[in-house]
């Protein structure tokens, strides 16, 4: 009878082991099908912002779309293709604008601003304009020259 149940305990471990192997297999397979679509999203992620990038570039070269909210928004999308972008000499403007407007109020705190101090607001932004608008529209073409080359030209 020892023999016998050595015998059946034996199997049922062989068939445990088995059972977690085939387990560990179909875990594998399903952490490596979610890092492929992980990388492909993030690719999809890339690619959507370098398009993005590519029309507030180009509504910035065409004085399409105000100084600021396009420094803005060029400087947010360099940042999500690489945030080492926006530190390159050629994109610093974007950077400059930002960090000389970022404390203004937008959206629903600008609402909420008196008149006064929302005209004083606009002062302030449109003297950070003037005085950027070579530099930033220097900038925007030089992120449509950037892109041009291809993401060779990434670094």
């Amino acid at each position: 009878m020892n023999s016998l149940w050595a015998l059946i305990l034996l199997l049922v471990g062989v068939g445990v082991v088995i059972g977690l192997g085939v387990y560990a297999i179909s875990l594998r397979k399903e952490v490596k099908r979610r890092e492929a679509f992980r990388v492909e999203e993030d690719l999809r992620a890339q690619q959507n912002s370098l398009e993005n990038l590519d029309y507030v570039a180009s509504a910035l070269v065409q004085e399409q779309v105000d100084i600021t909210e396009g420094s803005w928004r060029c400087k947010v999308l360099l940042e999500i293709v690489d945030p080492s972008l926006t530190e390159r000499k050629e994109f610093q403007a974007f950077a400059d604008v930002y960090n000389r407007t970022r404390h203004l109020k937008t959206h629903s705190a600008r609402k909420q601003l008196m008149p006064r101090e929302r005209m004083q607001e606009d002062k302030e932004r449109l003297e950070v304009e003037a005085e950027m608008r070579p530099d930033v529209l220097k900038a925007a073409q030089a992120v449509l020259d950037w892109r041009a080359k291809g993401r060779s030209a990434l670094h």
